[in-house]
Formats: structure tokens, C-alpha cells, sequence
């Protein structure tokens, strides 16, 4: 819609926000009117219209087969959408055009703002199913007649009243008309059975809506005046009313046809199963992070241990294998702590990351700087506890062996993600500026422990590839390549 209005019209951006707001809320209208909407602007010689939306019902048959959205039709050729933009009335003469033997009833309604015509709404009611409506076809055929009227005086829709229609009540889950001191007029049978879920034992209609709905709803001290209110429609708003067991969500909207106010509507949907499976979900996430933060306290428990008997050992070798075994615990439990913090399965890597490199530093402190370079993004769990194992081990690998005692040098870790597809890959490098690797060294087939398990991790478990090649001349040092596919998420 913002690249038809631009290209085709002058209309000023607040102009835009309004049609934006009147296209979030006219399911609605399209609903109770049982008709398809075309919403057409005229361009900015006055010489045609452009559709830059439209709507099909979702409570009866379409008028519409095709996408009328980018349509221009000459000014001329349709005389009601003239009249309604000329006169800024609703106009609803003419006999029923045929469409694909097909009759349909087409009325036009003008969209106003601040006075100013900015288009016009074509009403497109497909008249195949024509019958003797009900009582509540009769009420939603009246409720539309409202919100038209409303959209041509433009007063609907409400300034600031941004509405999320995947969130909020359709017609079609349940619809209460009411009049202008609150009283219930008509409750369809959805919204009967949801007021049931609450506990009603009576019937809704005669009854005053915002007191019924308050006593049904559980409260330790007076009457809940601003749930009373907003239950009788007095002004546009969304609530939850929860009672018996029951959840029900209200939206009230104020019918002001003539600029006063003579009714209202009420949508409401049964969502006690949804809000109950939300509570499960909080309840398993708040488990699995208690359980993310019991395995990194065991894991630090173990860590410590470890360290305890390191330093009882008299054998360096033996030392020196117990702090490698601490350095690999404490690696995994930084990633449990991270996890035992997020609402999902999912780590910012690069805080992890740092962690590690500053973790495994410590092991030659002043002497071998270690910088982090690009991005890692965000990772899933299965592929961040092995991804920080495998740093562990590369790093502590360089550091160990790259430099002699005292000898100062730098060890880069550079993290290159892929794009957005499905098939992302995340490319890292770590690189040492040290003394390089020894003759005919092959990183496939060395035996040490730390590269078996960078192997098995890389190549095994996350599908990737490992490889650990010299620094090309004129540098010097080692280069290890990881390459190693993730979600396209960053």
C-alpha cells in the first residue's frame, strides 16, 4: 500500500498512517457486512483511482476472485465511487451489477480525515445466497450500517487505538450489541457460551453487560468500576476477564454513527485453553532454566574438585592434565549459565565467546594477547556447548604450544556468519602468530587428546569441517578453520 499511495497519489504521510489504521480494523466491517472491500484513492491528477487494498469476509462468499490491488480504473466508469468522493456521502443507488453470473450489490463509502475525503471503501456484497437473514445477520447487517457511517464521518477508526486482528476477537469468535446504557441487546451464541465458561447461568440479553461480567469476575473487595465501564462500551478498549476457571477476551467498540454515542459492540473469544497452554509453556521454561542452572552448579562443583586435586598431585604431568579437565568443564558451564537465563533454547554466542578466551588466557597472563574479531550471532544449544568445548580446546592448543616461555605474540579468533537462508554457515578462524607447526604435522591424524576432540565435535556432531594449516609466507604461525553449519538466525 505505501508504494501505491506514493507512486500514484500526493497524500501526506499522516494521510498513510491513517489508511494503515483503517485497513488494520476493517475485517471487521467486512464481516458484519458479509462483503468484500476494495479501498480505492484517487490519483494525484483526479483523472482515475488506485485500489491499494482490499478485503475478503470471512462470514460469507467472495465477490472477488481475482486481486484487485493495483487496479487504476478511469474517474467515469464508476459512478458510485464518484458521487461518494464528490458528496462524501454513502451511496448505495443502483441495481446489482453482474459479475461472472454473479449479482452483486456494490455501495461506496468515503473514507474521511479531518474534514478531507482520502478515498473511497467499495462495498461489494455477493447476492447468490440471498435468503431471510437471522436475527444475527440482521444484527451485524446494523453494525456495519454503524461503522460505515462512522468511517464517513471519520470517526472510526480511533486515533491511537492500533489493533492487532491476529490477536484480538473476530466477529465470527462471539459478538454482544449493546445500547447506549450498557444493556445487552443480542449476544450471538459464541459469545453466550463464553460468558457460560465464566459461569452465567442466564441468559445474557436485558442484562447490563459491564455489571454482569464484573460479578462473575473473582474480587476481594468492591465491584471493579473500570471493568463495569469498559464491559458497557463507554470507550474503545481490550481486556481479559477471567473467571471460573474460565478466560475470556473482551473488546469493546463505541457505535457513534451521528457523532453520539447510541450503542456499542463487544467482541469476545474463549481463550481459557490458550492462556492455559501459555501457563504450561512459562511453567516448562522456568524448569528448564532451573535445570540449566543445577547442571552449571554441578559442573562448577566438579570444576572445583578437579582444581582441589590438581593441587595435591606431585606429577606436573598430572597437574597439567587436571587443569586442561577444568578449563573443558568450565567451558560447558558457561554455556548453561547462559541458557539458565534466556526463555529459550538459544545463546548469544559472542558474550560466551569472550568468556572462553578470557577463561583460557589466564594460563599465560601478560604474555599472548587474545582478541575477538566479527560475530558469532545467535546459536542454538546442541551447536553452542560443543562450538565452546572446541574453542577451548583450539585456544588452549595455541597458547600452550604456539609460543615459548615469555615470548609475546597474539592469538585472533575471527567468527564470519553466513546470510539468512536455511543453509547459514559459520566460518571461524583462529589464528596465532606463533612458531607454526612442526614438519609434516597432519591436524587429521595427530593423536593428542584436545585435537580428537576437536575433531569428533566439529566433524561428528555439528556436521562441519576442521582443518589447521600454516600462515602463508610472509607470516608465520597457525591457522585453524572451522566451518560449521547453523540456523539462518543471527
Amino acid at each position: 500500500m505505501n508504494d501505491l499511495v506514493r507512486q500514484h497519489t500526493d497524500l501526506a504521510e499522516s494521510d498513510l498512517e491513517w489508511l494503515h489504521l483503517l485497513v488494520s480494523e476493517w475485517q471487521l466491517l467486512s464481516d458484519l457486512s458479509f462483503a468484500d472491500l476494495v479501498l480505492w484513492v484517487p490519483t494525484r491528477d483526479g483523472t482515475r483511482y488506485v485500489s491499494v487494498a482490499q478485503m475478503r469476509p470471512n462470514t460469507g462468499p467472495t465477490s472477488y476472485q481475482d486481486d484487485m490491488v493495483g487496479h487504476l480504473v478511469p474517474r467515469g466508469r464508476r459512478p458510485l465511487l464518484d458521487a461518494a468522493l464528490d458528496e462524501g456521502r454513502i451511496v448505495r443507488e443502483g441495481d446489482p451489477e453482474w459479475r461472472e453470473e454473479v449479482p452483486v450489490r456494490v455501495e461506496s463509502i468515503p473514507v474521511r480525515r479531518e474534514g478531507r475525503v482520502l478515498g473511497v471503501i467499495a462495498r461489494n456484497t455477493n447476492l447468490l445466497t440471498v435468503r431471510t437473514p437471522s436475527r444475527l445477520e440482521l444484527t451485524y447487517l446494523q453494525s456495519a450500517s454503524d461503522l460505515a457511517q462512522m468511517i464517513a464521518a471519520g470517526a472510526f477508526p480511533f486515533p491511537g487505538q492500533q489493533v492487532d486482528m491476529d490477536a484480538s476477537p473476530r466477529v465470527g469468535d462471539g459478538l454482544i450489541r449493546l445500547d447506549a446504557d450498557g444493556v445487552v441487546q443480542y449476544a450471538s451464541p459464541n459469545a453466550l457460551s463464553a460468558y457460560h465458561r465464566l459461569g452465567l447461568a442466564s441468559d445474557l440479553v436485558g442484562h447490563h453487560l459491564g455489571q454482569v461480567t464484573a460479578e462473575l469476575a473473582p474480587s476481594r473487595g468492591p465491584v471493579d468500576e473500570a471493568l463495569v465501564k469498559m464491559a458497557s462500551g463507554y470507550a474503545p478498549r481490550e481486556t481479559e476477564v477471567e473467571g471460573n476457571g474460565g478466560v475470556i477476551q473482551l473488546r469493546a467498540i463505541p457505535l457513534k454513527p451521528k457523532g453520539t454515542r447510541i450503542g456499542s459492540l463487544v467482541l469476545l473469544r474463549d481463550v481459557t485453553e490458550l492462556r492455559r497452554r501459555e501457563r504450561e509453556l512459562i511453567t516448562k521454561d522456568a524448569t528448564i532454566r532451573e535445570i540449566h542452572h543445577r547442571v552449571k552448579n554441578n559442573l562448577q562443583t566438579v570444576a572445583a574438585l578437579l582444581r582441589l586435586q590438581a593441587r595435591r598431585m606431585d606429577s606436573e604431568r598430572g597437574r597439567e592434565a587436571l587443569s586442561e579437565a577444568v578449563r573443558r568443564v568450565g567451558s560447558i558451564a558457561i554455556v548453561h549459565e547462559t541458557l539458565s537465563q534466556n526463555l529459550d533454547e538459544r545463546v548469544q554466542f559472542d558474550e560466551i565467546a569472550d568468556r572462553v578466551i578470557a577463561m583460557v588466557a589466564e594460563i599465560s597472563p601478560g604474555k599472548v594477547a587474545c582478541r575477538r574479531t566479527g560475530r558469532f550471532g545467535i546459536l542454538d544449544a546442541e551447536v553452542a556447548t560443543p562450538l565452546s568445548m572446541v574453542l577451548t580446546e583450539v585456544l588452549q592448543n595455541a597458547l600452550e604450544h604456539a609460543f615459548s616461555a615469555g615470548e609475546r605474540g597474539t592469538v585472533e579468533v575471527s567468527a564470519v556468519r553466513g546470510d539468512q537462508r536455511a543453509d547459514s554457515r559459520l566460518l571461524i578462524t583462529v589464528q596465532d602468530d606463533g612458531r607454526g607447526l612442526p614438519e609434516g604435522f597432519d591436524a587429521h591424524r595427530a593423536g593428542n587428546l584436545g585435537l580428537q576432540i576437536v575433531r569428533t565435535l566439529v566433524e561428528g556432531e555439528m556436521g562441519g569441517s576442521f582443518d589447521m594449516l600454516p600462515v602463508p609466507p610472509p607470516g608465520r604461525g597457525t591457522r585453524v578453520v572451522l566451518d560449521i553449519p547453523v540456523s539462518a538466525q543471527k
